[in-house]
């Protein structure tokens, strides 16, 4: 079917599609002051638009709107037509709790005894 189209209107498709991906993209990579939508994510890694992002690399955040969900190390995959791809070489979700150094005392009993 798209051999039937024009090169004009090809190319008007695929913009409006690439449109389309940014605005319903939910998460949003934060590198310094940028922030660059995630068009396509997974466990090894995620995809941005080249035009985009082309060259991150290091330390970022993911984000889900205002939730802070993931701080990652990542580097440079591939790229794969309109996308980049990277790959996380560390991914640690985030927590909204500090950690805590001890463990909970146990109030209660763990078994009761036998009744009489």
């Amino acid at each position: 079917m798209t051999g039937f189209l024009p090169d004009a209107v090809q190319q008007e498709l695929a913009a409006s599609l690439r449109q389309t991906r940014r605005r319903k993209a939910k998460r949003v990579v934060h590198v310094g002051d940028e922030a660059v939508p995630i068009l396509e994510m997974s466990e090894d890694g995620f995809a941005v638009a080249f035009e985009d992002a082309p060259n991150l690399r290091g330390l970022i955040d993911i984000h889900e709107g205002a939730r802070h969900l993931y701080q990652a190390l990542i580097v440079a995959s591939e790229r794969d037509g309109d996308l980049m791809r990277y790959e996380f070489k560390r991914n640690t979700a985030t927590s909204s709790t500090p950690p805590r150094d001890f463990a909970d005392e146990v109030a209660a009993p763990v078994l009761l005894p036998p009744p009489d």
